[in-house]
């Protein structure tokens, strides 16, 4: 008889019945490991977070005691006409620093890819280069070239087309749109960048088989370097997107909200309400519907670039 067959086996544990035992330490050391950083995380972000949404349940000045309000703040957001521009002109805002920058971004890009310019990493840092510079700086330098006798209406002037010159920062029409392209301007390093260094992982070998089938530029651009960079093209929309719905230090710099309200985006108007009218509960309640609105869109954005 085989008196190894016939000796007990020692049972097995739950998880290894499963096959889900793993080597290695156990999981609650691992928690462990991660407990430093989600503690500040937790007291950086999601303290503030919970704790602005109680504040924008009271009406409060930040000084004397606050009075229960609901959701009486969240009503002034959606009824006030103000404040509703405010995340109209927010709208406006993405087209210009995302939809924009991603359209200019991936020709740009497609076109130095295709045509193996020269330098090209000197050209990569010349054109991510308004990203290491501070957004204050950059409001700061276009204001002044925004403004009546700055370099941009003398340009206009120099070349015959002194009509076309105006107080840009001034003007009912041309406010949001003159910010906007600032936002373009900065957004379109960024874009660029990841869109190169998504296309530099195509094959050339797929370029060479579309060009045997007689695929031109376009089609090739459409066919294959267009759905190879989804990724990418999700993660430049996510950043720029955000951008534009959170962009203070521009307008404040450029334009403090004005003329009138032609310019005011929810991120002024949380400063403006809490810091200057003193509706802190109000403001409270406009950065949580723009927190809320970051999420949901984000969210949408990377269902869209995971979709095969």
């Amino acid at each position: 008889m085989n008196r190894v067959a016939d000796q007990p086996t020692a049972p097995l544990s739950g998880r290894a019945r499963r096959g889900h035992g793993a080597p290695g330490e156990p999981r609650r050391v691992a928690w462990l490991y991660i407990l430093p950083g989600f503690l500040i995380y937790g007291l950086f972000l999601l303290y503030p977070l919970i704790r602005s949404v109680q504040i924008s349940l009271y009406d409060w000045d930040g000084l004397t005691l606050g009075t229960w309000a609901g959701l009486g703040n969240y009503a002034k957001v959606f009824t006030d006409v103000s404040l509703r521009g405010a995340f109209g002109h927010a709208l406006v805002l993405m087209v210009f620093f995302a939809v924009l920058p991603l359209v200019i971004g991936l020709v740009l890009a497609a076109v130095i890819n295709h045509g193996k310019v020269r330098g090209l990493s000197f050209f990569r840092t010349v054109i991510f280069l308004p990203q290491v510079v501070a957004m204050v700086a950059i409001g700061v330098a276009w204001r002044h070239i925004y403004e009546p006798d700055g370099p941009l209406n003398q340009a206009l002037q120099g070349i015959g087309l002194g009509a076309l010159a105006r107080a840009w920062l001034g003007d009912y029409t041309w406010s949001l749109p003159a910010v906007g392209f600032v936002g373009t301007w900065f957004e379109i390093g960024l874009v660029t960048i990841l869109m190169l260094a998504g296309m530099s992982r195509i094959g050339r070998d797929q370029y060479e088989a579309a060009r045997l089938d007689g695929a031109g530029p376009v089609r090739e651009f459409f066919a294959i370097t267009l759905p190879s960079v989804r990724g990418e093209t999700a993660v430049a929309l996510t950043m720029t997107v955000i951008a534009a719905l959170k962009t203070f230090d521009l307008v404040y710099i450029m334009t403090k909200g004005g003329p009138g309200n032609q310019t005011s985006v929810p991120s002024y108007e949380v400063y403006h309400r809490a810091f200057e009218l003193g509706n802190v509960g109000t403001a409270a309640a406009i950065g949580v519907v723009l927190t809320a609105l970051i999420f949901v869109i984000s969210v949408g954005i990377q269902r869209l670039g995971r979709q095969d």
